[in-house]
């Protein structure tokens, strides 16, 4: 099995609901993304799948989020911004584009700070 990552970043603010404690507040993080991609076999050219496509299918998702305030996002009306529903939104529309049979994203780690983070995958 093979696995490359890319580490990324985004800036957001957000507030916990029904969190008792500090984090129910107005806050901001400056996030640090990493997504990993797996796969059994190389591509022709002698690579899992080029650097440039995950970081560009990436950057659209961040896009979505970056200097947003994330309970006004249509992802996070129901659901908390947490880290660890941030990282299951990353990981599913990467997931949406860039899965194809022979790569999958294996998963994704959304670091709220230089010490904190949740990570999803499917396993």
């Amino acid at each position: 099995m093979y696995e490359l990552k890319i580490v990324t970043h985004f800036a957001a603010a957000h507030q916990l609901r029904e969190y008792e404690g500090g984090c129910e507040r107005l806050h901001g993080h400056n996030w640090t993304v990493e997504v990993f991609i797996a796969g059994d076999t190389l591509g022709d050219n002698g690579l899992l799948v080029d650097f440039r496509v995950v970081k560009e299918s990436t950057q659209q998702v961040l896009d979505a989020l970056d200097h947003r305030f994330l309970n006004d996002l249509e992802p996070f009306r129901a659901v908390n911004p947490s880290s660890e529903n941030i990282a299951r939104y990353i990981f599913e529309r990467l997931a949406a584009e860039l899965d194809d049979g022979r790569v999958h994203v294996s998963r994704v780690t959304a670091w709220e700070s230089e010490n904190a983070c949740a990570t999803y995958s499917k396993s």
